[in-house]
């Protein structure tokens, strides 16, 4: 297994070569994107949030309401005073009424520019936290991509252990039975293969763990995976990396936002001390229902209309503590959100710097191991046939054959780190989201179709349809097993090579 980690100035793209039914990092990534139910959770939290705006801007609009209402009087106190078993004007038998206001908000103290500002400002922070979400799930797709080939090569490589041991095991019982090695030599071959046992049992538990992760993420389990392509525009230093960092990360730009929109927050509460001014506009509709006068002896003045318009004027004087206690409520939160600006800043910088670390040191231990590799394939062939001679013994082979073994999982570990270290610098420098990958599996979601259609909304009847869920379930998905989906990389066989001259080599021949 190759994986490359190199500057290269393209898109994420899928390799072309290999078996027609493979997998690609790109088809993961996709499917993560338009089916994973975290992403698609933090996108509707988002058009949540950007209603925030309308909501703010209603309370600087006019408003309009209707009251009318039909009433009987069943007990009348001035009936039984009256002479003519007339009603009285203000208490009559019968009423229907109607009145009808609009009321145009003209000065609140700034407090609905104020929280129309701050809401929009939030509304921004909203999308950079979904690029951080979708950036942080790409993140968690390209760690379980990488941890199933990785866990498939190691356990094919203990797989292939296994085997030379079994064979070594084989071979130390048949010189016993001629007397060239000792019971020893056969007990401390016996001891290997039983760890070597134990030790495929640990990785092929790892590798089921490593697919249900890849479900979990991508929504279905992983076929043959193909190795993944290059990553693109990764940094030079860890200094560069920081300086995109600080400009590009999604995250601390919606902290950033966070705390200027608590600017707003302080400057709203405040509002709360100021005067209101409305300008009011009333009609008002009125029938008594016949309740004065008879059919002989009418009297006029049943129904009648009447309207109004003025301009009210609310002037707060004491409110019990409840102003005061609000604009220090703001104040502390717009402490908490400066304060949360510069933690996020500090996490972003050590993410960063971690990722560039890892990646780099990654490099240098593929390298290495890529020797060490080699090194000890030709030891072990060397252990082997001073062995033939006399001149090793059993232990040696087996210590040669661990180490072997140790160098060729040190390899694909690495392999794994590097490129998902690599994967995560460029989620820190905001480099890691559908855009920048070149995904291509459909319409991009873009959070601003959903705000700029909401942002202006004036209708009382607005609503949307019975949301469906976007996110697949994976409950029918099958419990994962330990088969491996891809041969192991040919450079890292070790064929197994056992002394000559013994019956088990005679056999295998």
């Amino acid at each position: 297994m190759r994986v490359s980690v190199l500057l290269a100035g393209v898109a994420l793209i899928g390799v072309v070569a290999g078996p027609a039914a493979a997998d690609t990092l790109r088809e993961a990534l996709v499917k993560a994107y338009n089916t994973n139910p975290s992403l698609s959770a933090a996108r509707a939290g988002v058009r949540a949030i950007d209603e925030n705006v309308p909501i703010a801007k209603a309370a600087g609009r006019p408003s309009l309401s209707l009251n009318g209402g039909y009433t009987e009087n069943a007990l009348s106190s001035s009936r039984s005073n009256s002479t003519a078993n007339d009603p009285s004007l203000s208490n009559p038998d019968r009423q229907a009424q109607a009145n009808t206001q609009l009321t145009i908000p003209l000065f609140r103290g700034g407090r609905v520019a104020n929280t129309i500002k701050g809401a929009e400002i939030r509304s921004d922070a909203a999308r950079d936290q979904l690029r951080g979400t979708e950036s942080d799930l790409f993140v968690g797709v390209v760690g379980a991509y990488m941890d199933v080939i990785r866990d498939e090569a190691i356990v094919g490589l203990n797989k292939e252990n296994v085997k030379v041991l079994e064979v070594n095991l084989r071979a130390a019982k048949d010189r016993f039975q001629v007397g060239d090695l000792t019971r020893t030599d056969v007990a401390q071959s016996d001891a290997r293969l039983a760890i070597a046992r134990s030790q495929l049992e640990t990785a092929q538990a790892r590798l089921i763990s490593s697919k249900e992760s890849y479900i979990r993420f991508v929504g279905n389990p992983p076929g043959v995976l193909e190795d993944p392509p290059a990553l693109p525009n990764l940094p030079t230093s860890p200094d560069a990396a920081v300086d995109i960092a600080l400009k590009q990360n999604p995250n601390l730009l919606a902290a950033v936002r966070a705390g200027d929109a608590s600017k707003y927050d302080v400057s709203a509460a405040r509002a709360s001390r100021l005067p209101q001014l409305s300008g009011v506009a009333a009609a008002n509709y009125f029938n008594y229902r016949g309740s004065f006068g008879t059919a002989t002896s009418p009297r006029p003045g049943q129904t009648g209309t009447s309207g109004t318009v003025g301009v009210q004027v609310t002037l707060p004087l004491y409110q019990g503590g409840l102003p005061s206690a609000q604009i220090r409520q703001a104040q502390e939160r717009r402490a908490q959100a400066l304060e949360t600006v510069t933690d996020t800043e500090r996490a972003v910088i050590a993410q960063t710097r971690s990722a560039y670390a890892i990646w780099r040191s990654s490099l240098e231990v593929i390298a290495s191991a890529q020797r060490a590799v080699e090194a000890n394939k030709l030891s072990l062939e060397g252990v082997r046939a001073e062995n033939s001679v006399g001149n090793r013994t059993i232990l040696d082979i087996l210590n040669a054959e661990q180490e072997l073994l140790n160098s060729q999982v040190t390899l694909v570990t690495a392999q794994r780190d590097a490129y998902v270290a690599g994967f995560a610098l460029l989620s820190a420098m905001g480099m890691a989201e559908a855009r920048d990958l070149g995904l291509d599996g459909g319409v991009l979601y873009d959070p601003l179709t959903n705000y700029n259609k909401v942002k202006g909304s004036w209708s009382d009847f607005g609503g949307k349809p019975e949301y469906k869920p976007i996110g697949t379930t994976t409950r029918n998905t099958p419990p994962q097993d330990s088969t491996l989906g891809r041969p192991l990389d040919p450079t890292l066989y070790a064929p197994v090579d056992i002394a000559p001259d013994t019956p088990a080599n005679d056999a295998k021949k």
